[in-house]
C-alpha cells in the first residue's frame, strides 16, 4: 500500500498537557508517553508506515509532567497529491485533514494544532536542528515573592554563559558542552489587572536557541529562593562563574507541573503559513474550555475553603498577635510547594552548601565505566 503513496514533508505543531504523562519521548517500560500515543495515531490513520521510515525529528524533548502548547515535529506524511502539485494553494487547501484525522485518534490531552508544508528544496529540514528559538513559560503565584529581585537575577542570564551549575549535567549521554545563549528572560503577569494578590499568577518567560537538561527548572528553583529573599540576585553571577566555583551547590529544582514549552520558531514561517483546520481548531478550543471550567470550579472551591479557614484566629490571646501574624505569613506562601525536596529548618546559603561532582570528575567517572569517549 505505502509503496504507491505520495508523501509530503511537513511540520506538525503538537500541544499536550503533560501532567499525567511520563514525558514526550518513547520509553521501553511504559506506553504513557506523548510520542507513543502520537505514533499510534499516525499509524492507525495510515499517514506513516513506521516511525523508522518517517524522517521524524522533534524540536524539544520535554520530561515527565512537562506540558507544551507549541511542540513541533518534522515528519513525512502520506499526501493526496503528487510532489509536483503539492505546493499549489488548491492542493494545500484540499490536502488530507491531518489535524482532524489525528485528533480523533489521540487522547484528549494530546492534540495536533496545525501543519506546515516544508519547502521541497529543503529535504533535510529538521524540527530540531532548524529551530531558531524555543520559548518556555513557567507559571507561579505572586505569593509575596520579591519579583523585582527575581527580575534582576534574570537579567544576569541574558547572553551566552556556561550553565553547568543551573542544569542537571547529562555527562552519561555525552553532553560535555554547557554554554547556551539566552535571548530573553522576563517575569510577566498572566493578567495585567491582577498583579498584587498572593494568588495573582505570573510566569517566567525564557527564550533561547537551545536548553540543557532541567535547565529551566534549576533556574526557577534558584529564582524562587531569590524571591523568598533567602538569596541575593547576584548569586546567579556566582553560579555562572564556573572558573571560580567548580562544583554545583546542592539545591532542589522547581516542580515539573508549571513548565510549558510554549513556542518553537522557524525561519520558514516567514514564507510559509501554518495550516489550521477550522473544525479541528473549534473542537480543540471547546475541549479546552471544558477543561478550564472543571479546573476553575475546583480552584474556586479551594479558594473559598481557604478564605473560611483564614477567618479562624491562630492564637487564643490578643497578646499573641505578633506570633499570629508570623504564622499567617507562612500560610500565605503559595509558591513554597513549587520547590522540590525536604525543607530544612535552618537555611544554608547556596554558595556555602556542599557541592556536586565537578564536570571533570563526572567525565573521569564515565570514562572509567567506558560510558563516554573524549578526545
Amino acid at each position: 500500500m505505502f509503496e504507491k503513496c505520495h508523501y509530503r514533508h511537513v511540520l506538525l505543531r503538537v500541544s499536550y498537557l503533560g501532567w499525567e504523562y511520563q514525558g514526550l519521548a518513547v520509553q521501553e517500560n511504559t506506553t504513557q508517553t506523548v510520542e507513543y500515543h502520537l505514533f499510534e495515531a499516525l499509524k492507525r490513520a495510515c499517514l506513516i508506515q513506521s516511525r523508522e521510515t518517517s524522517n521524524y525529528h522533534r524540536c524539544g524533548r520535554t520530561d515527565k509532567g512537562v506540558s507544551s502548547f507549541g511542540q513541533v515535529i518534522s515528519i513525512c506524511l502520506r499526501s493526496k497529491h503528487s510532489p509536483e502539485e503539492q505546493n499549489k494553494p488548491s492542493c494545500i487547501r484540499n490536502e488530507i485533514p491531518y489535524s482532524k484525522l489525528l485528533n480523533r485518534l489521540l487522547p484528549k490531552h494530546i492534540k495536533v494544532i496545525a501543519w506546515m508544508p516544508i519547502p521541497q528544496d529543503r529535504p533535510d529540514y529538521s524540527a530540531r536542528f532548524d529551530c531558531k528559538k524555543r520559548s518556555y513559560k513557567y507559571y507561579f503565584p505572586h505569593s509575596g515573592l520579591n519579583l523585582p529581585a527575581m527580575l534582576e537575577a534574570c537579567r544576569h542570564m541574558i547572553g551566552s554563559h556556561d550553565f553547568r551549575h543551573l542544569c542537571k549535567m547529562d555527562v552519561g549521554n555525552g553532553v560535555l558542552e554547557f554554554i547556551r545563549r539566552i535571548m530573553n528572560v522576563d517575569i510577566v503577569p498572566v493578567d495585567v489587572n491582577d498583579v498584587d494578590k498572593p494568588t495573582s499568577m505570573y510566569y517566567l518567560l525564557i527564550e533561547g536557541n537551545a536548553f540543557l537538561w532541567h535547565q529551566i527548572r534549576c533556574i526557577m528553583g534558584v529564582l524562587l529562593l531569590i524571591g523568598e529573599e533567602k538569596e541575593r540576585p547576584d548569586v546567579v553571577l556566582e553560579l555562572l562563574d564556573v572558573e571560580k566555583n567548580r562544583g554545583k551547590p546542592q539545591y532542589s529544582m522547581a516542580s515539573d507541573l508549571p513548565l510549558n514549552l510554549f513556542k518553537c520558531a522557524y525561519e520558514i514561517e516567514d514564507t510559509n503559513r501554518w495550516v489550521y483546520e477550522r473544525e479541528a481548531l473549534i473542537t480543540l478550543i471547546s475541549d479546552l474550555r471544558t477543561e478550564w471550567t472543571m479546573h476553575a470550579v475546583k480552584t474556586t472551591m479551594i479558594q473559598d475553603y481557604i478564605r473560611e479557614l483564614e477567618k479562624v484566629p491562630l492564637a487564643s490571646e490578643m497578646e499573641d498577635r505578633a506570633h499570629d501574624e508570623c504564622e499567617r505569613d507562612e500560610i500565605v506562601s503559595y509558591a513554597a510547594c513549587l520547590l522540590q525536596g525536604v525543607k530544612p529548618k535552618n537555611y544554608t546559603p547556596l554558595m556555602k552548601r556542599p557541592t556536586c561532582s565537578t564536570l571533570h570528575e563526572k567525565i573521569a567517572h564515565y570514562k572509567k565505566r567506558r560510558k563516554i569517549i573524549t578526545s
